[in-house]
């Protein structure tokens, strides 16, 4: 159908067809749809956040609380009331407002949403399962053109995927005492990260789109790692999300719980709250924007470790979901984010290369694999992690098509991009760790042990560190990536991971688009970002 008269195109908003997917017919006309209507700041185009501000010690910085944000960054009361009276006339449902998170929530009928947006809202059959979808742009009046940055939610085709591996054709106790494997603690020993604390004081948010957790098979995790006190987990529900475990250990419980598992036993002292929002790009969105401002339980650290080619990504979701994670680095709190399970084309065919988003965020920390090999309470090897050939995946990589280099990588020597076009872009990841499943953790999921790798694994672990981190400085480390960089330039800060590739990249000397600045040495990570060294001492490990 054809915009309606008035009516303008939202730049940014365009979607296709998921590659694969055949329309069925037009939506149900009297199926509710929510929608996510993202404004922009009332500052308007003045940045968010001030770069130099996080060269400065962590000490130093001016970092804004809450209300602080919400007062200068929130959306301004007169578009909120503008996109109200859209509402109004389109017979459509104000569901949910919030300046702080700049967002209305509208709820209502296809026909209506049709109507409303100019759009036209179709059924189609995936090999993932039927989804509603749209093509084109999202229309908008004229008056809220310049007030609105994004709509989400017309479309509820899955938007992410989870980055977790489980090994192939081995599981359980046996399996694990008689192979390379892991728990958390033994890995955070190995990474020499900081004893003495606990994550006391700290929250640790987790993002999560789909399964649950059981509180059971928690329960009996803690107590095999015999921990000294039991983590602290409760569950938000965002949008229609929930904590819904599935009972299949290979589905997204698998994803939740070793979340949960790495980042509590790390920090086990620290509170995890779990943000369970649908797998959409409105759902991930709300998901974030919840966890950043949540002034109940006031996260220090976000874990995020599901993702997408940025090529599946509209403009106008990567530009919200970085402002949203610009938004955390102003509040002084960290995002770690997973960067991908399928290699330097992140299991994209079109024969090109590809980096993950989230993780090719510049205001996120962009967590890469290795393989882990150690023996007692050394390393003995660490590499990229690459096992493509048995399909155990292999860790993600390379340049962004999306966001410029930032300043702070400007030294580190990115190189263009493996693409025909050699384009300069942000290089991901930033950190690596553990994340091959032949050198995975031990879990428990679903009530069945197993052992599972994946990028998914390092974004947690590094929460927990960072979580450590914080309590240690007794105040939140918040974006660290400039001070990371910048350290890493004169200190041994990382075990520097040299020896293999992810396809179109290879490891070698200091940054790489395979493991970034390599596998964190806990302990000089720690006085990089303030901590003072007397406060050290290498932990044994459990």
């Amino acid at each position: 159908m054809s915009a309606p008269k008035k009516q303008l195109p939202l730049a940014g908003s365009e979607r296709v067809p998921l590659e694969g997917a055949r329309e069925i017919g037009p939506a149900n006309p009297n199926e509710t749809v929510d929608v996510t209507i993202r404004l922009r700041s009332r500052a308007g185009k003045k940045p968010i956040v001030n770069a130099a501000e996080f060269t400065k010690p962590i000490e130093k910085r001016i970092i804004l609380s809450r209300k602080e944000f919400e007062q200068r960054h929130g959306a301004d009361p007169d578009s909120i009331a503008l996109v109200e009276s859209f509402a109004r006339q389109h017979k459509l449902l104000v569901k949910e407002e919030s300046p702080a998170r700049r967002t209305v929530i509208l709820s209502g009928p296809v026909s209506a949403m049709n109507e409303a947006f100019g759009v036209e809202l179709k059924e189609y059959e995936h090999p993932s399962g039927r989804y509603r979808g749209r093509t084109g742009l999202v229309h908008l009046p004229a008056e809220l053109h310049n007030i609105v940055e994004g709509v989400f939610g017309l479309d509820n085709r899955p938007q992410a995927k989870p980055h977790f591996r489980r090994r192939q054709g081995r599981g359980g106790v046996r399996a694990a005492a008689v192979s390379l494997s892991y728990t958390p603690i033994q890995v955070a020993a190995l990474y020499n990260f900081p004893t003495g604390v606990d994550g006391a004081g700290e929250c640790i948010a987790l993002i999560e789109l789909g399964g649950g957790y059981n509180v059971t098979d928690l329960s009996n995790y803690w107590s095999q790692l015999k921990l000294p006190e039991t983590p602290t987990v409760s569950a938000v529900s965002v949008g229609n999300g929930s904590n819904n475990p599935t009972g299949d250990p290979n589905g997204p419980d698998g994803e939740v719980m070793l979340d949960i598992e790495v980042s509590g036993s790390i920090a086990p002292a620290a509170k995890i709250v779990v943000y369970f929002a649908e797998n959409t790009d409105a759902g991930f969105l709300n998901a974030i924007t919840t966890a950043v401002h949540d002034s109940t339980n006031n996260p220090s650290v976000v874990s995020i470790s599901w993702g997408g080619p940025e090529s599946s990504w509209t403009q106008q979701a990567m530009t919200s979901m970085d402002e949203a994670f610009q938004s955390a680095a102003a509040m002084g709190v960290t995002v770690c984010v997973a960067a991908g399970d399928d290699g330097s084309t992140d299991g994209v065919t079109d024969g090109l290369n590809h980096v993950d988003f989230p993780a090719s965020s510049p205001n996120v920390l962009a967590c890469g694999g290795t393989e882990l090999v150690a023996s007692g309470n050394a390393i003995t090897s660490e590499t990229v992690w690459n096992e493509l050939a048995n399909n155990e995946g292999a860790t993600g990589g390379g340049i962004s098509d999306a966001f410029p280099l930032p300043s702070w990588q400007t030294g580190a020597g990115v190189p263009p991009s493996a693409n025909p076009n050699h384009n300069v872009g942000r290089g991901v990841p930033d950190v690596a760790g553990d994340a091959d499943p032949t050198t995975g953790y031990v879990t428990l999921v679903d009530g069945n042990p197993d052992v599972i790798g994946g990028t998914s694994a390092v974004a947690p672990l590094w929460a927990g560190l960072i979580a450590l981190i914080n309590e240690s400085i007794g105040k939140s480390a918040g974006f660290i990536n400039p001070l990371l960089y910048k350290s890493a330039s004169t200190a041994a800060d990382f075990n520097d991971i040299t020896s293999g590739n992810n396809g179109a990249y290879s490891a070698g000397p200091g940054w790489d688009a395979c493991t970034g600045l390599g596998s964190p040495i806990g302990i000089q990570v720690a006085i990089a970002l303030g901590v003072p060294p007397p406060a050290h001492a290498k932990r044994t490990g459990t």
